[in-house]
C-alpha cells in the first residue's frame, strides 16, 4: 500500500513537469484551455493504450492487502485510513500556505506585476505550486483506486477536472478550508440527487450559478467576510 501511494504521487509529478513548463507562462482563460488540451491529450492516450489502461473498460480488481494489522477488506477501516490520509495531506497544504513560500504565492495571485517587481520570479513560483497540486492529486488518485478497487476510465475526463474547479469555486478559491468544504457540498449533493427523479447536472448547474452569482467568494469565503465585518 505505501508503495502505491508513492507510485500514485511520484507518477503525477513526473506528468505535471512538462505540463507545467509549458502551462504556466499563459494566464487567465489560456491557461484553462492549455491544461484542459492536456487533459483530453491523457483521455485519448488511456482510451487507445489498452494493453495498460483497460481502454473504456478501465482496471479492475485492485486487491487490497493489508498493512500494520489493518483489515482493509473492511469499509470503515479503509474510510478511516482514507481520512489519515486526507489530513496528511490537508496539513502538507496548511503548512505550505503558511509558510514564507506561501506567502509569495499569495503576492503572485493577488499581483503578480508587483511580485515580480520586488524580486519574485512568478514562473517559478507558479511551477512549484503546478507540481504541489499535481503530487496532492496523484496521493488522492491513489486513495480513490484504494477506496473502489477499480479505475474506470471516467476519471481523466475534462469532467473531472471541471468538477473540481467547481468543488473549489463553491467553497471558496482563496482559502484552505473552501476546496474541501465545497467538494462535501458538491458530493453530498450528487448524491442526494441520485435517488431522486431531478437531473443531477442541471441541478448542480443552477446551484454553482446561483454561487457564483450571488457569494462569488464561496461559502467559506463568505461567511469569512461576514465574520470580518461583524
Amino acid at each position: 500500500m505505501p508503495v502505491a501511494m508513492l507510485g500514485g504521487t511520484l507518477s503525477a509529478l513526473a506528468l505535471a513537469v512538462p505540463i507545467a513548463y509549458l502551462s504556466v507562462r499563459s494566464a487567465g482563460i489560456y491557461f484553462s484551455m492549455i491544461t484542459l488540451a492536456f487533459a483530453q491529450m491523457v483521455y485519448f492516450v488511456a482510451l487507445q493504450w489498452t494493453d495498460v489502461t483497460g481502454g473504456e473498460n478501465g482496471l479492475q480488481g485492485f486487491e487490497r492487502p493489508s498493512l500494520f494489522g489493518l483489515d482493509f477488506s473492511d469499509s470503515v477501516t479503509r474510510y478511516y485510513f482514507c481520512l489519515a490520509v486526507f489530513g496528511l495531506g490537508f496539513y502538507i497544504a496548511y503548512r505550505t500556505v503558511r509558510s514564507p513560500f506561501g506567502q509569495a504565492q499569495q503576492a503572485v495571485r493577488d499581483n503578480e506585476q508587483r511580485a515580480q517587481s520586488i524580486g519574485y520570479n512568478p514562473v517559478r513560483f507558479k511551477f512549484t505550486a503546478f507540481l504541489i497540486s499535481a503530487g496532492l492529486a496523484g496521493l488522492a488518485g491513489s486513495m480513490y483506486t484504494f477506496g473502489h478497487g477499480v479505475v474506470s476510465l471516467d476519471v481523466t475526463k475534462w469532467t473531472t477536472s471541471g468538477e473540481v474547479v467547481m468543488m473549489t469555486l463553491l467553497g471558496g478559491t482563496t482559502t484552505l478550508f473552501g476546496p474541501a468544504v465545497g467538494a462535501g457540498l458538491v458530493l453530498l449533493l450528487r448524491d442526494r440527487l441520485t435517488t431522486s427523479d431531478l437531473p443531477v447536472g442541471i441541478v448542480t448547474g443552477i446551484v454553482f450559478v446561483a454561487v457564483v452569482l450571488f457569494f462569488r467568494a464561496g461559502v467559506v469565503g463568505t461567511v469569512q467576510g461576514w465574520l470580518r465585518r461583524r
